[in-house]
């Protein structure tokens, strides 16, 4: 366990600078913000440090630079849609390696929020160089890791700050998905379902380890099943298949025996574009000048059945290529079946990526019990990987 804001309850924080590592990674469009669900995510921590007299200092990164000023990738626009949701000023700090970035941290008022521009701009953010880390580290005197989507990489902003400015604790956003995604391995409500999709079993195979002996089943989908059906030695047609993990699902299959599920049928296409013509085929009926791309509506109702019963569910990855209509009504029946598990009691955790992308498109996140914010921290944690900025935080 990690020490959390909580912790510091009572400590006296009037006009501490509070050093937040966020993640502010958000889609940018004619130089403003497409998506602000990752800024609203944080601004409870916000409140709470404000609430108590800090100043409060923002780092975050924003794409891939590559460690140079790149203007497309500034995080100006991103300061001026958190000025509109705080409802005050917001100031930009540009460079944080200089003297005059300590001072602005240093001449904030109490409750003043400032923003850092790009963590990536400089090259020594993703190889944790220690001069960058020190020099973050000058700009706060207690530091909050927020972001859990960036906790699974060991940078400047993230693991090497952590290790220089005590106390280093979770927010509030980090809290909830250590506590969700924590529960979910170690003390879950039985019967307990994962729900597994995207295009590749190899990038989910750690997973499946992990959580084999935790959950009573795995439902698979996405083209993963289709590495799965050639394990059991069905006709795959032009399906996406990885011929070099056919035997490695097979064993899986063998070790698993009911708890890994796999569709009873698919939707099939020459294609993935909108309007073309589908159909729906039992699993050991897919023709071979098709491919498969969702999941069909026997399946479906299969998996919405197991998830209703379930206690706890876990959903990553999409049942089929759920950004071309129609196949994303795999990926739909899946998310309103845990919203009705959710309903039923059932502790309900979206594991980020593209179910968490999916989930938000529908407008149903909110009724979920948890949507994660980190795709690949999510998947990290999940197959029991240490994640460096939580490990870096302060021990409870």
């Amino acid at each position: 366990m990690k020490r959390t804001l909580s912790a510091l309850e009572g400590q006296p924080l009037e006009g501490e600078r509070a050093l937040v590592r966020v993640d502010f990674n958000v889609p940018l469009k004619d130089g403003r913000v497409a998506d602000a669900t990752r800024i609203t995510a944080t601004l409870p921590t916000i409140a709470w440090l404000r609430g108590r007299g800090c100043r409060v200092i923002l780092l975050s990164h924003l794409g891939r630079p590559n460690g140079s000023r790149d203007p497309k990738y500034s995080l100006r626009p991103v300061a001026a849609e958190l000025e509109r949701q705080l409802g005050s000023p917001v100031t930009f700090i540009e460079d944080p390696t200089t003297p005059e970035a300590e001072q602005q941290s240093r001449h904030l008022k109490r409750g003043q929020v400032a923003l850092v521009e790009n963590t990536r701009f400089w090259s020594g953010e993703e190889t944790n160089d220690p001069a960058l880390a020190a020099s973050f580290a000058r700009l706060g005197d207690i530091f909050v890791n927020d972001a859990f989507g960036t906790a699974h990489r060991a940078h400047a902003s993230t693991e090497g700050v952590a290790r220089l400015v005590k106390p280093a604790v979770a927010g509030l956003l980090m809290q909830r998905e250590l506590e969700y995604l924590g529960t979910a391995l170690s003390n879950p409500k039985r019967p307990f379902v994962a729900i597994l999709g995207g295009a590749k079993i190899s990038g989910k195979i750690d997973v499946i380890e992990a959580m084999l002996p935790k959950v009573d089943e795995i439902l698979i989908g996405g083209a993963m099943a289709c590495t799965f059906f050639a394990a059991m030695g069905l006709e795959i047609g032009k399906s996406l298949v990885e011929r070099d993990k056919v035997e490695l699902a097979r064993d899986l299959i063998a070790r698993a025996g009911k708890k890994i599920v796999v569709p009873v049928g698919a939707v099939v296409a020459a294609e993935a574009k909108p309007g073309v013509r589908t159909t729906s085929v039992a699993r050991d009926a897919i023709p071979r000048d098709q491919a498969v791309f969702d999941i069909d509506q026997r399946t479906r109702d299969d998996y919405a059945a197991r998830i209703r019963r379930a206690k706890t569910v876990l959903w990553n990855g999409p049942m089929g290529v759920a950004e071309v209509p129609p196949f994303d009504q795999g990926t739909l029946s899946i998310a309103k079946a845990m919203v009705e598990a959710t309903g039923r009691g059932a502790t309900t955790v979206v594991g980020g990526g593209d179910s968490a992308a999916a989930v938000a498109t529908a407008g149903i996140q909110d009724r979920m019990s948890h949507v994660s914010t980190g795709g690949g921290a999510s998947l990290e944690f999940l197959e029991g990987k240490t994640l460096p900025g939580v490990a870096a935080l302060d021990d409870a």
